[in-house]
């Protein structure tokens, strides 16, 4: 298959407007008022009714004639004799004349002659020895006092909604009050979303890691991000990498939207064919965009269908969709753009860029000292799906900038205007202990990176606190909160099936061995303690580590090696006694190890860190 290449890519702003010159409209909705909220109208509404339609009385008492109350008051009360009651919901079946008063209820019709009503409290009642009943009433009143009448609400004929109204909880008030059932809406653009790689599988599917499938993660991000827009989500079955499904798929979805949205095979590369099916099959309108992540966007049609191809990286869709596909499906939708939230803040450190194209960074805000927001960036790679996860907003860097200085302002796009910045940010060593801590703190955020990269970060002035485990190569300046002992060894499968008693059998004997990342404070305790077995052996603490089958085999998080373990893909997995008993596995220990939590001596103020501090003297597994 012949290979595209990317050459001349499209600025970011011909990217919007190929995207503007497609037609998302999903046409009239009829909707009942129950499903109207939220959505926008199409046409003028003008009340067919007065509201409310009668004149009513706004109060509990008595409903008269105001002239006969002129010059009352409490030492010389108009006496009227009352003649019958309206209550709400009643027809009135009496006729007022001079002298005479009606008890009414709140809201009941004001009944024939009456042209005003005095409150219950502003009267008396007395009976005259008659077998009648006559009220004494202790002010005067103007005729229409304490009455609603007829269309004072809304008119007849009068204009209640507009073209255009997106319509509220309010707005069903008032449709309600007018007797309307239905109204005409604009139609939410349908938004077909297709998924294309074989390593796909949907989520609640089994997964064969195996194989490289992974789970389906743009469906459902790009769906929430369609309805949060104003756009109806379609998700259509993914698509695997063979021309003819794609192309299947894709004219069924584009035959049933008004856009269809794909992720993956997008890219230049000679595997990557959605391009060549909007090319050959429908119009191309844009492949390839100046912008970072998400160089490789499609824009186009199929059929009588828009088209925009995303990205595969979950990072980069989702940057692009939100950047410039979102806006399209709330114009189509009718709704405005929402109301954008930003931050100013200060590098946290510096950042160097330098590629030629506008940069879309991810960043995450944290409060310094003074609690003045400090932005770090928190992208791990296109290919991570966590990093947006871990993000409060959106620096846009332009295409001019070399890098960004530490201490250099920035504005932060926040993702949404209730996005709530973290009130105390860690970073370091992944332990169990340390998660339970964290359940007790107000949001934190905390990011597993390991001991030693939490160090360099907690040297850069980015975290509240570091985490960190096992010897460290060099002290840091940093004000210590608290520490815990953690037991560290070997995991192994459950009973011991292998009869592994020491570090001694994984140097010596043939054993499959899962390692953690170079980063963890465990893999430094471990090499301390290889160290140690080869001073003793008087041999090369390199040449005892190479001995070891699968020692350079490094995993992140604490449970991944007792995982492999778990699996039959190793005998033999670093980690801790806690995870091996929380999963059922065998445990040889070798050491104790401390983990201590270091916060930054500028941030020592903070409550959240206060908060941290009171929870660590309290102890760290909730002694």
């Amino acid at each position: 298959m012949e290979r595209k290449e990317f050459r001349d890519l499209a600025s970011p702003d011909d990217a919007r407007a190929a995207i503007g010159s497609l037609s998302l409209e999903g046409g009239i909705d009829r909707v009942s008022l129950e499903d109207a909220r939220g959505r926008v109208l199409v046409t003028r509404l003008d009340a067919e009714l007065d509201v409310p339609g009668f004149d009513r009385a706004s109060l509990d008492g008595y409903a008269l004639r105001a002239r006969d109350t002129f010059g009352a008051d409490e030492a010389d009360p108009a006496r009227l004799e009352v003649v019958g009651e309206v209550h709400a919901g009643e027809k009135p079946d009496v006729e007022l004349e001079d002298g005479q008063a009606t008890e009414i209820s709140t809201g009941a019709v004001m009944p024939s002659g009456a042209d005003a009503m005095v409150p219950v409290e502003r009267t008396d009642t007395d009976e005259p020895g008659d077998g009648g009943t006559d009220v004494l009433i202790r002010t005067s009143v103007a005729p229409g006092d304490n009455v609603m009448f007829a269309g004072a609400d809304v008119a007849a004929g009068e204009r209640a909604l507009g073209p255009g109204t997106r319509i509220t909880p309010r707005d069903i008030g008032l449709l309600s009050a007018l007797g309307v059932n239905e109204v005409p809406v604009r139609g939410k653009p349908r938004v077909g979303i297709v998924s294309t790689g074989d390593e796909l599988v949907r989520p609640g599917e089994d997964l064969e890691s195996e194989r490289g499938e992974i789970y389906d993660v743009n469906s459902y991000t790009i769906a929430a991000g369609v309805e949060d827009a104003g756009g109806e989500a379609v998700l259509y079955p993914h698509a695997g990498d063979e021309r003819d499904e794609m192309e299947r798929v894709l004219r069924e979805a584009a035959g049933e939207c008004d856009l269809v949205l794909s992720s993956g095979s997008t890219s230049a590369s000679a595997v990557d064919v959605i391009y060549r099916v909007i090319e050959e099959q429908g119009e191309l309108l844009l492949h390839g965009v100046s912008v970072k992540p998400g160089k490789p966007m499609l824009v186009g049609r199929l059929e009588s269908s828009a088209y925009v191809g995303l990205p595969g990286y979950p990072v980069s869709a989702m940057m692009v969709f939100r950047t410039f596909v979102a806006p399209a499906i709330r114009e189509a939708a009718g709704l405005p753009e929402p109301t954008e939230a930003t931050i100013s803040g200060r590098m946290a450190r510096q950042e160097r860029y330098g590629e030629g194209r506008l940069r879309l960074m991810p960043v995450g805000v944290v409060g310094d000292a003074t609690g003045e927001p400090l932005v770090y960036p928190v992208d791990k790679g296109s290919g991570a799906t966590t990093s947006l996860a871990e993000a409060d907003g959106v620096v846009e860097v332009d295409p001019e900038t070399d890098y960004l200085e530490a201490g250099e302002s920035v504005t932060v796009r926040l993702f949404s205007p209730d996005i709530r910045p973290p009130t105390l940010l860690g970073v370091g060593e992944d332990d169990p202990t340390l998660n339970r801590l964290l359940d007790g703190l107000e949001n934190p955020r905390y990011l597993s990176v390991g001991s030693r990269p939490g160090v360099r970060r907690l040297r850069e002035g980015v975290p509240d606190v570091a985490v960190v485990a096992g010897p460290l190569d060099r002290d840091i300046e940093a004000t210590e909160l608290g520490r815990w002992s953690r037991e560290w060894g070997l995991i192994v499968q459950a009973g011991n099936p292998r009869e592994i008693e020491a570090l001694a059998d994984v140097v010596d004997r043939d054993l499959r061995f899962v390692n953690r990342t170079t980063d963890s404070g465990l893999r430094s305790s471990l090499e301390a303690a290889i160290d140690d077995l080869a001073a003793d052996r008087d041999a090369s603490a390199r040449d005892v580590r190479g001995t070891i089958d699968g020692f350079d085999l490094g995993l992140r998080a604490h449970e991944s090696p007792a995982r492999k373990v778990i699996a039959g893909e190793a005998d033999v997995g670093l980690g801790l006694r806690e995870t091996a008993d929380r999963l059922d596995l065998g445990f040889v220990p070798v050491g104790e190890q401390s983990v201590r939590v270091l916060a930054n001596p500028d941030r020592t103020g903070k409550d959240s860190v206060r908060e941290l501090k009171t929870a660590l003297e309290s102890g760290p597994n909730g002694d």
